[in-house]
């Protein structure tokens, strides 16, 4: 299976789509509506029941964002909305936004985001009971391009799955670049591609999550997170080598620079807070039981270029528990065993072969690769 990444991005692969555009992050869903609050509903809602208290030990609690790892989470890749996006294709945005209201007592389903949403709270409440008073905590941010209205819906759908989730971004179809600057964000995961780029042009750490119908199961207590190599931890030096010049020369290079660090890469940063609250239970002498394990899965030789990324990674402070030099085999069958809640490459094929084992991959547009692909796309047009 080789997917075109203007099919990926259109959602028009079978097996591997982007998230519906309704209930999330495309901007183009309300740019021909200016006058959004005029709902004009029928139908009064019906009362919310069942509401939790949201507390943790010694009470309500929430990190402020200059201490907190904030990961910032699309509503269209926390959950699946497909129904919804029928209703706006067709019926349009003031129908759809009725639908929403009409239906705000009925939870969404879990989107690809949502295990590993639930593997940052796990790992909140193992970090809660070792530092009550610490704020260096995973801090999740709802960021949704909706209508303020659809927000009840989304906060019934986050009571009913119990997360806990209190910051929400609704911009109503503004882009949110900023406001994630402002929460000073760590991860930014949405559903738009678009978006996505223009968050890493800011210097955040981002990805594009997409749907996919394997879907494997993943540990409840233990956080996994799996990162490729060049243009995801590094930069994409080595590998602009390897595409201009061929595999030789790009072992050639990696020899004569072995000595030379790696510059970093977009996911570096998101690696290193991962980093800082792992070592808060190493400090506990929880080395053996720490419920965050990252992982380096790259298509480098061990031998030929694997001593110039561990001695980069060396050299930043920055542990990886397990490194999976793979010498260009398939990444797939790797990952299915390591199940992560969430794996990072700049490569489509790396990503859909990942999503065919069933493995929650994200893309990060970034790099050497991506102007490649766009000639590649070009010349099937042509």
């Amino acid at each position: 299976m080789s997917l075109d990444p203007v099919q990926v991005m259109s959602g028009q692969v079978k097996g591997l789509k982007v998230g519906p555009s309704s209930n999330g992050d495309s901007r183009g869903s309300w740019e021909e509506k200016e006058d959004q609050d005029n709902v004009g509903l029928a139908t009064k809602p019906k009362p919310v029941t069942g509401r939790r208290t949201r507390k943790v030990e010694g009470g309500v609690f929430f990190p402020k964002p200059e201490n907190a790892v904030t990961v910032a989470v699309s509503s269209r890749v926390l959950f699946r909305t497909e129904r919804e996006q029928k209703v706006f294709e067709q019926d349009g945005v003031e129908e759809y936004l009725r639908f929403q209201i009409e239906h705000e007592n009925e939870p969404f389903t879990p989107g690809p985001a949502f295990p590993f949403v639930k593997a940052l709270e796990a790992v909140n409440c193992r970090l809660r009971e070792l530092y009550p008073q610490s704020e260096e905590l995973f801090d999740i941010v709802l960021v949704t391009y909706n209508h303020a209205h659809v927000g009840i819906r989304l906060i019934n759908t986050i009571n009913h799955h119990n997360l806990f989730i209190e910051r929400f971004c609704m911009t109503g179809g503004s882009s949110p670049i900023g406001y994630l600057k402002a929460w000073q964000t760590n991860l930014y995961l949405s559903a738009d591609a678009d978006k996505v780029r223009e968050a890493l042009s800011e210097g955040i750490a981002a990805a594009t999550m997409f749907t996919s119908e394997k879907v494997t199961e993943v540990s409840e207590s233990q956080l996994r997170v799996a990162f490729d190599g060049d243009a995801v931890l590094f930069s994409d030096e080595s590998e602009r080598i390897f595409k201009a010049h061929g595999l030789d020369k790009f072992f050639e290079h990696e020899r004569d620079n072995e000595d030379t660090l790696l510059d970093h890469g977009p996911l570096k940063g998101f690696l290193e807070a991962l980093g800082k609250l792992q070592k808060k239970f190493y400090a506990k002498g929880q080395r053996l039981d720490c419920p965050i394990r990252t992982y380096l899965v790259t298509a480098r030789s061990a031998a030929s270029s694997g001593i110039r990324a561990l001695k980069t990674l060396r050299a930043w402070g920055l542990e990886i528990d397990e490194a999976l030099f793979l010498a260009g085999a398939p990444k797939g069958p790797m990952l299915e065993k390591i199940r992560p809640h969430i794996y990072f490459d700049d490569q489509m094929f790396h990503v859909e072969g990942a999503a065919e084992m069933g493995t929650v991959a994200a893309h990060v547009p970034y790099g050497i690769a991506q102007k490649h692909n766009a000639k590649q796309n070009s010349s099937v047009r042509k």
